[in-house]
């Protein structure tokens, strides 16, 4: 069957899913790739019952893809059928206290971020910096710089693999160097591969509440080696979150109050977005849900969201059975409590089809329902897996054992996992997300963009008889719709995006989401950019009483301040000095016409934003090479202290020399102003996210922006935690 995918949603299957040649052409449609996925996962079905089995549930696979009901995580889009085979999402390795054991999950990393998965590690274990090591006499040097080696390793890894590597580190809050970790990435050129997230103890908290003390212990003795007020720890964590969106929290004795096999030991670490807690050498198979086409004009269709759910933990069991695992161990572990995670997208269109504003008690009610549903035909449909196929082979060591369920297929079965670009492919909102921008720019080819409308906008602004060309500009300049003139109150409260809800709504939401949520729930609180450090501080601490497992936020722009100055800006008379250059940067180069000949214009960016331009004119040299070098030089050298693009492209904009050209029906100046447009052009892709974008996407110069724990493009669906 034909299926209808938007233009971005044939953009990305033709980028990154589809099957290529040897030339790179694509060689395979959309609808060949969901029989691809359908036909491989089906496989497993000949264990259980044969030819004739896999045949039928092939069909029901198909037919679940094919609709949009439910997609898998992208590995398995990616992998399913082909020889690579590596179809889980992420793992958790472990780290030692030993050169040989940290060197190890070193090597193990690499093989896993070749095969397209991303991970988790704790670096708890490792003993501070300036301890004691006995074999040398010597000290040690601590997790951050072991961290160093795995992110270094990393970004050698990424050139090669089928997706770009990511990793999430944690360490313990009472761990001795945890001060110089909560700092790590406030110097935002360190362990770019990296999320970091604290592991917060109850401990801590009941400290914090207290205005108390905790103790540090050290990992290699178990002994105490200092007290701190939790208070100043918290408050650290706070500002650099607030600085620079790092590090997160994680709740860890929550998340091992819901540890299903507590007798395989602790959970230590998570994936890189946070979602997925596990066992050392765990690895998750994740999908979604398509919430938005469980909808009629009468509510929620539970009858086809409980088929939905049955088929989609059948397909999840099958993939931890027909995966290609990069090493021994992950498989053994895997296999031996068999965890899946179902969860949902489109939970935002699904709202705005029902009437529902985002930022609503109707909201967080309907989120409660929905996943209370989900898991608790998550649950019934493996534990019917488990009566045909035999439970996890932990189950005896699980809290199943003794309860109502006498088998059990899975551990757990749901998460709340980033949805990036499956949602993209389904054409919807991500994840539990808000919806991030009512209108956006989709990157051409050279260097054109195409703007792009929700299309619920669409439908209900044409159904008040309100569309028009002038207020799609409109919604497009502002990135939102709210005060826009003529918008009705009803529709402006439908189409709050997330930089229009207040952060506490976000939180709500995702407890919702949490109480019904085996695993935990990956998203992103968003702040305005004027935000103060006690708001986040008042997010991290509704977070940890309303049930979340753990919470990440990001205030708007704050990668791009290096804030010199704690809660305010720089102090009178205090000099601005560039950023340095860092050592990898990635961009495009535009050729643009000019009076003069055919200029070359390339804008580089790092994580930060754009950080320089470079310019040349084809075979001039002389005043003109020079004087095009000196305004490359001092364009970046602005970027990189902070000047906002839009006032560079402001002062470069209509500067004239004797002749100027037209190109693409726009009239170029001379060569500044041709380097102003190729700028705007760069600078202003998401009028939702301009002024401040939290950086540049690498694949095709989009608005990189948090959401869902990480930083993501919604114009192609890159994803840093990829």
């Amino acid at each position: 069957m034909a299926i209808s995918f938007s233009a971005s949603a044939k953009m990305v299957l033709e980028k990154r899913y589809l099957v290529k040649d040897a030339a790179g052409r694509v060689v395979e449609t959309p609808e060949q790739m969901m029989a691809r996925v359908a036909r491989h996962v089906a496989q497993a079905d000949r264990v259980f019952g044969g030819a004739k089995a896999a045949a039928q549930t092939e069909k029901l696979f198909l037919r679940m893809l094919s609709n949009l009901w439910f997609l898998p995580n992208s590995p398995t889009l990616m992998n399913a059928g082909r020889q690579l085979g590596q179809l889980a999402a992420c793992f958790v390795l472990p780290v030692g206290d030993s050169i040989e054991s940290i060197f190890d999950a070193v090597k193990h990393t690499a093989m896993i971020h070749k095969s397209g998965g991303g991970t988790g590690f704790s670096f708890s274990h490792i003993r501070p910096a300036n301890d004691v090591v006995s074999t040398t006499t010597g000290v040690s040097s601590g997790p951050l710089s072991f961290m160093t080696v795995f992110d270094v390793a990393t970004d050698a890894v990424k050139q090669g693999g089928t997706r770009r590597g990511a990793n999430m580190g944690m360490l313990r809050v009472d761990h001795p160097d945890i001060e110089a970790f909560i700092t790590a990435k406030i110097n935002l050129n360190r362990l770019t591969n990296f999320n970091l997230s604290v592991a917060v103890t109850q401990t801590f908290l009941e400290a914090l509440e207290k205005g108390g003390e905790y103790d540090l212990i050290n990992p290699r003795t178990g002994q105490v080696v200092r007290s701190l007020p939790a208070r100043k720890i918290f408050d650290l964590i706070v500002q650099s979150a607030w600085q620079s969106g790092e590090p997160g929290i994680v709740f860890i004795d929550r998340v091992n109050a819901d540890n299903p096999t507590p007798q395989l030991g602790p959970i230590e670490a998570t994936n890189p977005c946070g979602e997925q807690p596990l066992l050392p050498w765990e690895s998750c198979t994740l999908g979604s849900i398509n919430l938005a086409r469980m909808v009629s004009a009468k509510g929620i269709i539970f009858s086809r969201l409980k088929q939905t759910v049955q088929a989609a933990v059948h397909f999840l069991d099958n993939v931890i059975e027909v995966n290609q695992y990069p090493l021994p161990d992950i498989e053994k572990a895997s296999k031996l409590t068999r965890k899946i995670g179902l969860g949902i997208m489109g939970f935002a269109d699904t709202l705005i089809q029902l009437g529902i504003a985002y930022d609503s008690p109707e909201a967080i009610e309907l989120a409660e329902t929905v996943m209370a549903f989900i898991h608790k035909e998550a649950r019934e449909a493996s534990a019917e897996l488990g009566l045909r196929r035999g439970s996890f082979p932990a189950f005896k060591s699980s809290i199943f054992d003794g309860s109502n369920f006498a088998q059990m297929r899975n551990a757990t079965v749901t998460t709340i996992a980033p949805t990036g670009t499956i949602s993209m492919i389904a054409g919807v909102s991500s994840g539990i997300e808000p919806i991030f921008a009512i209108a956006h720019a989709r990157q051409m080819l050279e260097g054109q963009s195409m703007p792009e409308i929700h299309p619920l906008f669409v439908k209900l602004t044409k159904k008040e008889g309100i569309f028009s060309e002038e207020l799609i500009q409109a919604v497009s300049q502002n990135g939102s719709v709210q005060g826009v003139p003529g918008v009705p109150e009803a529709i402006q409260q439908l189409f709050r995006t997330a930089h229009d809800i207040a952060p506490q709504w976000h939180v709500q939401i995702q407890a919702a989401f949490q109480k019904h949520t085996d695993n935990a729930v990956s998203k992103t609180v968003n702040f305005p950019s004027e935000a103060t450090a006690e708001d986040v501080a008042q997010v991290f601490l509704s977070a940890a009483k309303s049930g979340c497992k753990g919470v990440t936020i990001y205030r708007y722009g704050s990668r791009l301040l290096q804030v010199l100055n704690v809660g305010g800006g720089r102090s009178e008379g205090e000099q601005i000095a560039p950023r340095p250059r860092p050592q990898r940067t990635y961009g495009l180069t535009e050729r643009i016409g000019t009076g003069c000949g055919k200029l070359y214009v390339t804008i580089n960016s790092d994580d930060k934003g754009m950080c320089e331009v470079f310019a040349q004119m084809g075979k001039t040299g002389g005043c003109a090479s020079s004087q095009i070098e000196a305004a490359g030089r001092l364009i970046s050298l602005a970027l990189r202290s902070g000047v906002k693009p839009e006032a560079i492209i402001k002062q470069m904009t209509g500067i004239r020399c004797p002749s100027p050209v037209w190109q693409n029906g726009k009239m170029v100046l001379s060569c500044p102003d041709a380097m102003a447009q190729v700028l705007n052009r760069v600078a202003v892709v998401d009028p939702s996210d301009s002024p401040q974008p939290a950086g540049v996407c690498p694949d095709c110069g989009g608005s990189l922006t948090h959401g869902e724990g990480c930083l993501n493009c919604y114009h192609c669906g890159f994803s840093k935690c990829a």
